[in-house]
């Protein structure tokens, strides 16, 4: 059995780029797969909510992309992949080479980012037509130490808070893009899930061996945010700077 920890499998660090052909032309394809005794809570269009997947792929798409079939899409490219079982997958028009990775005391976050389409999350209702660039913030985050599921949603609440930081930092005056997703991971805590927490109470399956926060003030909740906000101002400064000196390449 492989161990319940991501310490002993390929870190985010380790991603890999491998490519797929759409429209005729070759894309990235990122892929992480650290295998089975994992479990993400992710936004994702494939592999969304919480439970045990065995990879994460983040694909770059053509901007205007037109298919309707997005989950048949990406199953298509783990495939292609090699990738079994369930797993997660992204999609972004922005550039998945130019992918940005930081590590702040175990806790990993990619991040691969478009800032074209970028706004506040409660802003009123704009009508009109606008021609689409890429503008989609996808963050995968990665952690050592097994969560409770409400620290699972706990810890993707940290990292959106701590992306929206690094934008305003960066002077951006937005909350992030319409589209942004994503997909924090850890082992799957060891046991059989008969804990005290595991009768629906909202800790979810294994609690007694689990983190049960990730908030910004916790232990791993502050690591990460500080991985998720370092990882997205090195993603977005470039982007903002030739905003700021010409026009988008």
């Amino acid at each position: 059995m492989l161990p319940r920890t991501l310490s002993a499998r390929p870190s985010l660090a380790d991603a890999v780029l491998l490519g797929h052909t759409e429209q005729g032309r070759e894309w990235p394809l990122l892929v992480w797969a650290p295998g089975p005794g994992v479990r993400m809570v992710s936004s994702a269009v494939l592999g969304g909510g919480i439970g045990e997947r065995e990879w994460v792929v983040n694909a770059q798409v053509p901007p205007g992309y037109g298919r309707l079939d997005p989950v048949a899409h990406l199953r298509e490219l783990a495939s292609g992949a090699g990738l079994p079982g369930a797993g997660v997958g992204l999609m972004t028009a922005a550039s998945v080479a130019d992918r940005r990775h930081a590590v702040d005391g175990g806790a990993h976050a990619v991040v691969t980012a478009g800032i074209g389409v970028r706004g506040w999350a409660a802003a009123p209702g704009v009508g009109g037509v606008t021609v689409p660039r890429p503008g989609t913030i996808n963050i995968i985050v990665s952690l050592p130490v097994p969560l409770t599921d409400a620290a699972l949603v706990n810890a993707v609440a940290t990292a959106t808070e701590a992306k929206t930081q690094a934008l305003v930092e960066l002077g951006a005056d937005a909350s992030g893009t319409p589209t942004d997703a994503v997909c924090v991971a850890a082992p799957s805590p060891a046991g059989d899930g008969a804990g005290p927490f595991a009768d629906g109470d909202g800790a979810g399956p294994f609690a007694a061996g689990a983190e049960p926060f990730a908030g910004p003030r916790s232990l791993w909740g502050a690591r990460l945010a500080r991985a998720v906000h370092r990882a997205t101002r090195e993603a977005c400064a470039g982007l903002l700077a030739a905003e700021r000196t010409g026009p988008a390449v």
